[in-house]
Order: structure tokens, then C-alpha cells, then sequence
């Protein structure tokens, strides 16, 4: 799970196109996008990936090795079903830190429906949200993730998860994107 706002898209592009085209996990993005206006996030990575990447539908199944943005002014969450598969779900509950989506309403979703199997990543952005959301993802166990504040275009967002979230790992985002090679080498 990735949780940016504003600069977000510069510091994706440091992250994503790096993953190999057989990624071997889901990531689900949430990029504060302003209401009324059709995302282009999607297409924009789309092009840049070898991993395939869509605007996320209600009840899609999570698919491994898919890169899912949150569509603008729906809350996106993790719903476990039977089993252990897991599905996308879209919410217009109220926003969040003036968002919708939120990364909080993400976060504590996966956080319930992955548990200790989660990781987290909070990057740039200027305002609050992820700092709750990155706290339950601690919590249930998950790996928590801070992009290092003094390399975010706007550091409120990382400050407020590292105050939030004390045991987080601060990275560079070269280093977030090591470690999500890494992690998707163990996955394969």
C-alpha cells in the first residue's frame, strides 16, 4: 500500500517503473486527486510500467503482479472474502483530512484484512492523512515505510506518519523501491 499527496507523482515515478514486469504482489495506490476531475494516473503509469496498472473498480478482486489507483472522490478499501483472496471496494463516506480518498480509510482496511502480511508506505505529501492508517498497519504487524522528510517535496505528511508511527523505517525512495523488489522477490 503507497499513501502520497502532493509531489506524489514525481516521487512514484522514482518508485514503480522500477518493479520488473513480473512483480510478484498487488500495490494499491492512494493519491490525494481533487474531486470533479477524471484521474489520469492510470495512463500516466501505465505507460512507464512493465507492471500492469488500473484505476481501481468496487469489488475487483486484488490481483498479484497489478498496480491499483484509487479513483478520484471514492474512498478505496481491502474486503477479505472466503478464503484468502481479497477484494477492492469504493466508499463516499465523508473525506478524511479533506480527502477522498483517504489513505487512512486504505490503510486501516488492509491493515485488517492483511494483517502481519501488509506493508505500508507513506510518501510526500501536506497534510495528516496516512499518519493513522500507517499506525494500524504498525499495529496489526505490517511493515511501516516513511519516505525520508527531508527528500519530499512537502514533508507534512511524512512528519505526521513518523510522529504517528515511531517504529516506521525512513527511506529514500530509491531505498522504498529496493525494498519492494525485495519483497516481491520473496513473494515470487
Amino acid at each position: 500500500m503507497i499513501g502520497a499527496s502532493a509531489g506524489a507523482i514525481q516521487a512514484l515515478l522514482r518508485i514503480l517503473p522500477a518493479l520488473p514486469g513480473d512483480f510478484a504482489l498487488p500495490i494499491i495506490v492512494v493519491v490525494h486527486v481533487p474531486p470533479g476531475r477524471r484521474s489520469e494516473l492510470a495512463a500516466l503509469f501505465a505507460v512507464k510500467c512493465q507492471v500492469a496498472v488500473r484505476e481501481a473498480e468496487d469489488k475487483e478482486p486484488i490481483t498479484a503482479g497489478t498496480i491499483y489507483f484509487a479513483p478520484p472522490d471514492y474512498h478505496l478499501l481491502v474486503e477479505r472474502t472466503e478464503g484468502s483472496s481479497h477484494t477492492l471496494s469504493l466508499s463516499t463516506d465523508a473525506p478524511v483530512f479533506f480527502s477522498r480518498p483517504s489513505i487512512d480509510v486504505l490503510f486501516e482496511s488492509a491493515a485488517e484484512a492483511y494483517g502481519s502480511l501488509l506493508m505500508a508506505l507513506i510518501l510526500t505529501g501536506a497534510n495528516e492523512d496516512g499518519a493513522r492508517g500507517l499506525k494500524a498497519v504498525a499495529e496489526a504487524g505490517g511493515q511501516v515505510y516513511v519516505q525520508d522528510p527531508q527528500s519530499a517535496y512537502a514533508r507534512a505528511m511524512p512528519d505526521a506518519a513518523l510522529a504517528a508511527c515511531g517504529r516506521a523505517q525512513v527511506l529514500s525512495l530509491s531505498q522504498i523501491a529496493d525494498c519492494l523488489l525485495e519483497a516481491g522477490r520473496k513473494a515470487a
